[in-house]
């Protein structure tokens, strides 16, 4: 019988729901049990495709296509697993679905209501779920917090999980926010009291309690939490605020997490596995000399726009023993200050997705720095778009060069809208989206990195490099050297002369694992080790430095990068 972990938020939204219930999935995998997840949206979008990073943060995609909620890329990190669009159901869908039904006939006489059609549905994913992934765990976090009226439904509907499949089969976990009232110092459980006296009401009564707070949560704290919220005491937890969300699961599993989950659904309550996330721990630990990479974008403001590019670079950092320290640099400040003055102290570049004209100038003079520098440079979707503009209008001298994107009127369209994109008219799901298959050349920096022919990457993107200028591109040193199987896309591209300058049409931070990092970062990350800094050179002999590397000003040695050999 499959088992099921409901995890529920109170008193605030951005708690960290989604991090604890990874971590839970992280646990219990690393006792042998097999985990599947899903995300329930309470809001009415279909999918957080159309919204804005501001709105709500990164978009990540799945394999198959499915835009999703950026919690989904915390379970795939975390719990190692590749999820699917039945792993995020918004109650848009929901409704869509059940109005769809209604439509056709399919309740022709009936009445439809919340329950039992809509909390019926929602109980179909989660059943889809199960069935499809044959998980021994389904954790199901539900979006929001209690007492949100949108919610209300997704809560009927875990209530009545408990009655279908049995109370031995199901847990709840209620993660509640305990704050901190400086006058008086100390964390206050009143909230939590009632967030879970609303809970109870909607006839859900949890099992345990995680407690989130800027401080240590002592005995005496989760004590309270006990007599007043009917739980047991060993079942309430604390989760104070950690510098690092690798930490999570090592912390919840101390305090006896996963084996309190493990004996209340009746599964082998084994040693787990945590060694290698304490490792990466003490790697992030570890202040000395953080190596530095700028992240130049136009929604830098809220980090969470672009979530998996700061973990992937954060797993290569693992991978090479190295503390990653992101500057998140804003492109239309490049474009006021210059990137000089912004960059001069970044070993590596990143330039990852994005949308719309605004800060592209910046990008462009970045990729232009980046090149003329032999500065570790990544471009990710529009960064890869970018890095192919700059290099047509500086190499192949076509200064008007663009993409149709952002200039429908460009005399040189190097970036080009996709076939079968031209005439759309929805927005929501009708880009190219999901895994694709990518043949690497051979002798290129990505065929290196990958050490195979075939690989299959995500994508999510309406516009493509234009194939009409692949031929002078190449003859001025741009390589293709990642293309789709039949010749038609070109998916990477990479400087042939320069250390390290590739850029990718897919989006390969949604594949990079903690314990496994994605290989265009790790070789990314690999040559901005080697960068040296001002002042760490090796003196050349007389005979050799007669032309020596010119300083840009700003603390970056022009043309100085050396392996480790070297």
């Amino acid at each position: 019988m499959t088992r099921y972990i409901f995890v529920t938020g109170g008193v605030v939204s951005s708690l960290g729901k989604g991090i604890a219930a990874a971590s839970i999935g992280r646990m219990l995998k690393s006792r042998g049990l097999s985990v599947s997840v899903l995300k329930l949206d309470p809001y009415l979008n279909v999918d957080p495709g159309t919204m804005s990073p501001y709105q709500h943060g990164e978009v990540f995609v799945t394999i198959d296509g499915s835009e999703t909620d950026l919690d989904l890329g915390h379970y795939e990190r975390f719990i190692d697993v590749e999820l699917t669009s039945l792993s995020n159901v918004t109650a848009g869908q929901i409704y869509t679905e059940i109005i769809g039904k209604e439509r056709s006939g399919i309740y022709l006489g009936g009445t439809i209501q919340i329950i039992p059609h809509v909390t019926d549905a929602i109980k179909g994913h989660i059943k889809a779920l199960a069935e499809q992934s044959g998980a021994d765990v389904i954790l199901v976090e539900v979006g929001g917090t209690v007492g949100d009226i949108e919610g209300q439904p997704f809560l009927e509907a875990i209530r009545q999980v408990r009655g279908d499949v049995g109370r031995e089969n199901t847990f709840y976990i209620h993660v509640t926010l305990l704050p901190f009232l400086g006058s008086t110092k100390e964390l206050k459980t009143k909230p939590t009291q009632h967030s879970v006296q609303a809970l109870r009401s909607m006839g859900v009564h949890p099992d345990a309690i995680i407690g989130r707070a800027d401080h240590e949560v002592d005995q005496d704290v989760k004590d309270k939490i006990a007599r007043f919220c009917d739980v047991r005491p060993e079942n309430v937890f604390g989760l104070p605020t950690l510098d690092s969300v690798y930490k999570v699961p090592v912390h919840l599993e101390e305090q006896g997490v996963g084996s309190t989950i493990s004996k209340a659904l009746g599964l082998p309550d084994i040693e787990p596995d945590l060694a290698y996330w304490r490792h990466i721990a003490e790697i992030e630990d570890d202040e000395e000399d953080p190596l530095r990479i700028a992240v130049v974008g136009k929604y830098v403001e809220l980090h969470d726009s672009y979530l998996s590019v700061a973990e992937a670079l954060r797993h290569a950092g693992f991978h090479h023993g190295k503390n990653i320290q992101i500057d998140w640099i804003s492109s239309e400040e490049i474009e006021e200050k210059g990137p000089g003055k912004l960059l001069g102290s970044a070993v590596g570049i990143l330039v990852p997705g994005g949308f719309g004209p605004r800060g592209i100038e910046g990008m462009i003079a970045t990729a232009t720095y980046a090149r003329e520098r032999n500065i570790p440079y990544l471009g990710l979707c529009l960064g890869m778009q970018v890095m192919v503009i700059e290099y047509a209008r500086n190499i192949l001298g076509l200064p008007k060069a663009n993409s149709l994107e952002l200039d429908e009127s460009t005399d040189d369209p190097v970036i080009n809208i996709m076939e079968g994109q031209e005439g759309l008219v929805d927005t929501g799901g009708t880009m190219r989206l999901g895994q694709y298959p990518c043949r690497l050349r051979d002798g290129t920096r990505a065929r290196e990195a990958y050490g195979v022919e075939l690989v299959k990457e995500r994508h999510r993107h309406r516009y493509e490099y234009n194939n009409d200028y692949r031929i002078r591109l190449e003859e001025a040193g741009l390589v293709a050297s990642g293309v789709a199987p039949d010749d038609s896309l070109v998916e990477i591209t990479e400087v042939y002369d320069h250390p390290f300058m590739v850029g990718s049409q897919f989006h390969p931070e949604f594949a990079s694992r903690p314990e496994k990092a994605h290989p265009l970062f790790r070789e990314f990350v690999h040559a901005a080790c080697n960068i040296l800094r001002e002042g760490e050179q090796f003196e050349l002999p007389a005979s050799e430095n007669e032309n020596p590397a010119g300083s840009d000003g700003h603390g970056l040695e022009v043309g100085t990068l050396a392996s480790a050999e070297e």
